[in-house]
């Protein structure tokens, strides 16, 4: 009996451990990346711009569990993207996962104008609930997308700059 009342007290004290500390994580999560390109912006938004392009540089496109239903939305190996806004400079999709997580990415094309530089810029931005567990997970964002956003902008910058 003691040793389930203290295996009870542990638990509960753990689960008030990370509330405190999950307390202290912001309930907003952004990881983003940027690259230099040596181009004009014009010739970087059409490869943005277009899920149907995505596949010229980022990777996993070709997979058979990647559905591209139109420019603007597909099924990435259940995760579905959907673009809902584009300008000159700036592309907005939102990704929601298969337990229905939305993640707000940005890509941003900034000119550079005395150079013929361009910043492309890519964000990813969650916003969390108060599950402790949900907080706690959050920390490994940066460690899991910010290596694949980087390797996907290195692809872009070598693709654009290679033409």
């Amino acid at each position: 009996m003691k040793l389930i009342r203290l295996g009870l007290i542990s638990i509960l004290v753990l689960f008030a451990l990370a509330s405190l500390i999950g307390i202290l994580i912001p309930s907003t999560v952004l990881v983003s990346r940027a690259v230099d390109i040596t181009a004009p912006k014009d010739s970087i938004i059409g490869f943005v711009k277009d899920i149907q392009q995505w596949k010229t540089w980022m990777d996993g496109m070709e997979s058979s569990s990647v559905h591209i239903h139109s420019a603007t939305a597909a099924d990435l190996a259940g995760t579905k993207v959907e673009i809902s806004q584009i300008t000159d400079s700036t592309v907005i999709s939102k990704w929601i996962s298969k337990k229905g997580n939305l993640q707000t990415a940005t890509m941003r094309i900034i000119g550079v104008s005395a150079q013929q530089t361009t910043i492309v810029q890519w964000q990813f931005e969650q916003k969390l609930k108060w599950y402790p567990w949900e907080k706690l997970g959050s920390i490994m964002n940066d460690k899991i997308i910010g290596p694949m956003m980087e390797k996907n902008l290195n692809n872009l910058k070598l693709l654009i700059e290679k033409k």
